[in-house]
């Protein structure tokens, strides 16, 4: 589909574009589709919904600084401390699978609801970030990329059960291929050399419509890295993003980070490459060194996204209430786009 760029540089309006459902249609299918979701995933992966912080104390370590973004943070004056709104729950769904009894193979997933204050805002960004959080419980034995590429096919499929849901439910045709592709980010630089790490996504999305981008955050050949990791949760050699093709605005959208998460030797060799050596005296990084935690596989995957995606949503802020530059509102409400 050709796009029209309008004067906003962070906004795409496809040409001629008309949603297929209306306001409240909308609504009804955001649910219709999360209820489809999770419900496959915790079948999937056997896991079970527990309930998650929406802030932490920041001296516990628990908080993901992500790639250096400072938290929202605000003071409890009945405590005289300062808490942080969460970044992620990557370390904090760990600590809660040793404190609830996990065994391998079985693990949890939750709600996540975070603040990105300094999101640049876009058709596929805002300041809010809504997600489901799933980490599972492995051995030692399976930190490999076998073990990563089973889980991912478990997820790519549950992505198929929720299409086929929007195809018999609001008529969505089925884009996906039967198989998601695997390729690594130096593979990616191989193939597309002369182009950003954004631009070779978009490239190898359009040839292959899914593929799940793996070791991300490692430098390359070129002495780059594709993109940002924190050091302490996942292994930067055992994780990746699923990439979909987004028909509407004819480009690439993520719908899933994930990992197997670092154990010992990489959270001591990634804290050093990053220079974060003074994350060794936080309480969950000392338990991990001290192997106090279970080896596990997570991530987290986008529900706006989901619903935009599956809804063929031009913007996020169709799926999710937010706030948007009053520009950008208007250029939306001009081209049919319904900001909820």
């Amino acid at each position: 589909m050709k796009q029209e760029i309008t004067d906003s540089k962070t906004l795409v309006i496809p040409k001629d574009y008309k949603t297929t459902l209306g306001l409240i249609e909308t609504q009804k299918a955001i649910k219709g589709l999360k209820d489809c979701f999770q419900t496959n995933l915790s079948k999937s992966l056997n896991l079970t919904r527990v309930s998650s912080p929406l802030f932490v104390l920041p001296e516990t370590g628990i908080n993901d600084n992500l790639n250096g973004e400072k938290a929202v943070s605000f003071d409890i004056p009945t405590l005289s401390k300062n808490a942080e709104v969460v970044q992620s729950l990557a370390k904090w769904k760990r600590f809660a699978l040793k404190k609830y009894g996990f065994e391998s193979g079985a693990g949890l997933y939750t709600d996540m609801n975070a603040i990105r204050k300094n999101e640049e805002l876009d058709n596929l960004h805002s300041l809010y970030v809504d997600q489901w959080d799933w980490e599972l419980v492995i051995e030692k034995s399976e930190r490999n990329i076998e073990k990563l590429k089973e889980i991912v096919n478990k997820v790519f499929n549950v992505f198929k059960e929720v299409e086929e849901f929007a195809f018999v439910n609001y008529g969505i045709e089925k884009i996906l291929p039967e198989e998601i592709h695997f390729m690594t980010t130096q593979e990616l630089l191989d193939k597309y050399p002369e182009l950003t790490p954004k631009e070779r996504e978009s490239a190898i999305i359009k040839e292959k419509q899914a593929v799940f981008l793996m070791k991300i955050g490692g430098q390359l050949s070129n002495g780059e890295i594709h993109d940002g990791r924190s050091p302490d949760y996942d292994d930067w050699d055992l994780n990746g993003d699923i990439l979909f093709y987004n028909p509407v605005l004819d480009d690439v959208i993520e719908l899933s980070s994930m990992g197997i998460r670092v154990d010992e030797e990489a959270l001591d060799r990634q804290l050093k490459i990053r220079g974060c050596d003074d994350r060794r005296e936080l309480d969950y990084h000392k338990m991990l060194m001290n192997g106090e935690l279970p080896y596990t596989i997570g991530g987290g995957i986008g529900q706006s996204r989901i619903c935009m995606y599956f809804l063929r949503k031009a913007h996020i802020g169709e799926v999710q209430v937010g706030i948007w530059p009053e520009e950008m509102v208007e250029e939306c409400k001009r081209a049919g786009v319904n900001l909820l």
